[in-house]
């Protein structure tokens, strides 16, 4: 599924090439910086979710990106190990399926880190909106869809 420019967004709203490779650069830059800084975290974090449930420590789900683009943003897994939940159901932070590792990040929304990853393989970008599930951009108005103009971001 992708974004239809052409028909479905205002003229002239896509940001310059300049200030786009700006942005990229600065997402590198940043985003290599927090990365590294990141980095004994996500170790230590990664082992714990392997300690304490085993199974996978990262969570793919389908998002949408730039021009409705499907990608995959880096998650730690918070939930048992094979629990696949539905994508728009909104788990509370008690369910008996969110693991105690997976309590914490949820908290402190550590959970979302390994999106730094994105960020540099360049599906992401440090500020920008939330990624959005596939079956709400193709709910969207043309107001909405605006949204996809740009990158999705952490923040």
């Amino acid at each position: 599924m992708t974004f239809d420019k052409a028909t479905s967004s205002p003229q002239g709203t896509e940001p310059a090439a300049w200030p786009r490779c700006g942005k990229r650069v600065f997402d590198l830059v940043f985003g290599f910086l927090i990365f590294l800084l990141a980095l004994p975290f996500l170790l230590i974090i990664s082992l714990l979710i392997k300690l304490f449930d085993g199974g996978s420590v990262f969570f793919f789900q389908d998002r949408a990106g730039k021009g409705g683009e499907i990608f995959q943003p880096w998650k730690f897994r918070t939930m048992r190990a094979g629990r696949r939940p539905d994508p728009k159901e909104l788990v509370p932070l008690h369910h008996a399926d969110i693991t105690l590792v997976g309590r914490f990040l949820r908290r402190f929304k550590i959970d979302e880190l390994p999106q730094i990853i994105n960020v540099l393989k360049g599906d992401m970008s440090l500020v920008g909106p939330r990624p959005t599930l596939p079956d709400q951009v193709a709910a969207y108005d043309t107001f909405r869809r605006q949204r996809l103009l740009v990158k999705p971001g952490l923040t």
